[in-house]
């Protein structure tokens, strides 16, 4: 079976990345209102927890699929026809690039 992000797959993963952003972004405000964070050291604490790191996962996952069906539009919308693949696949590279990019990070916070 072949995962395809166009038509209504793509519009329901935009429609469900934004839903899970806004959980994340509830989350957050919940949890910092609740308990603040003073400084560098606590604020890497709070990231560097196991449901915390996961949460940024679910939430930069999501960012990137929604990033990916955006920025696809886009170029398929807007750009030639010779330009498109190219563009497409430099679009790929850098969202790929930035989700290796947060594991890298949320990595090193757990050494």
């Amino acid at each position: 079976m072949k995962l395809r992000l166009s038509g209504p797959s793509a519009w329901w993963a935009q429609r469900l990345s934004a839903v899970l952003m806004l959980l994340f972004a509830t989350f957050v405000a919940t949890s910092l209102v609740a308990h603040p964070v003073a400084g560098y050291g606590q604020w890497r604490d709070w990231v560097a927890a196991p449901g915390v790191s996961l949460a940024f996962v679910v939430f930069f996952g999501a960012l990137l699929v929604h990033m990916w069906v955006g920025l696809r539009d886009v170029v398929l919308d807007y750009a030639k026809p010779s330009l498109r693949l190219a563009l497409l696949g430099v679009v790929a590279l850098g969202l790929l690039g930035l989700g290796a990019w947060l594991l890298v990070i949320l990595l090193r916070l757990r050494a």
